[in-house]
């Protein structure tokens, strides 16, 4: 349980938008499934595109409509804050942590994927951080493993331990060319931000949006995915 009283919740962030944190979402989800939890997961914020809620209604084999999972959707791909007042509206936090607490209430591990990076701003007066601060939950910041790192990911990590928060680890997304900075950033990273966990994910081939090839993959790591959800 976390302060607020409900069941866990696990929110992964990154330190910026197309870092990894929908593949991790899912395969973390379907781990927790595997072994017994009852997980469900959302992403409450997306715009642009709905392939990341169609992905995660997918694995959790529609235990949530797409609806639950994504409760604001915008069509355009704008920071959220911006796409809102395009159209004229105003969302406040507390429309936020309703439709997520709900969803909580029906599981016992809620994993919440974010959008873009810690301070996108999600509505009037609010960014992701605020939102994790308001729900007291543990967090996962995922980065990419290439040239650049180093920097975005501190930066994410300072600004969340300004924050009280139960749990923080750090995981690092490998790609197929993460160039010759791939090779020390982890280690790297490890020393700079102790005692902050950092976890590699090595790289992962294949189209892991089909549950199958994902199930494949999550198997492959399963070692590293129960580290990440100590």
């Amino acid at each position: 349980m976390n302060r607020t009283g409900l069941p866990r919740i696990i929110f992964i962030t990154g330190t910026d938008t197309g870092v990894g944190k929908t593949l991790l979402t899912g395969l973390l989800l379907l781990h927790l499934r595997q072994n017994g939890c009852h997980a469900l997961a959302m992403k409450p914020f997306c715009s642009g595109s709905r392939a990341d809620t169609t992905f995660l209604h997918a694995v959790q084999n529609g235990d949530l409509t797409i609806d639950e999972i994504t409760p604001f959707f915008f069509a355009e791909p704008l920071a959220p804050l911006v796409a809102a007042r395009k159209h004229h509206r105003s969302i406040r936090l507390p429309q936020v942590l309703r439709p997520i607490m709900r969803v909580a209430n029906r599981c016992q591990c809620l994993l919440i994927e974010g959008i873009g990076g810690l301070l996108v701003p999600l509505g009037e007066g609010f960014t992701v951080r605020d939102l994790i601060a308001e729900l007291g939950c543990e967090v996962i910041v995922v980065a990419p493993n290439r040239l650049g790192t180093i920097n975005h990911t501190i930066l994410t990590v300072e600004a969340l331990q300004r924050i009280e928060i139960l749990g923080l680890k750090t995981v690092l997304m490998s790609s197929h060319d993460g160039g010759l900075s791939a090779l020390s950033n982890s280690r790297i990273l490890a020393e700079l931000l102790a005692p902050v966990p950092v976890l590699p994910v090595d790289f992962l081939s294949g189209n892991l949006l089909q549950t199958e090839a994902l199930k494949k993959s999550g198997n492959k790591i399963k070692k590293t995915l129960a580290r990440i959800l100590v």
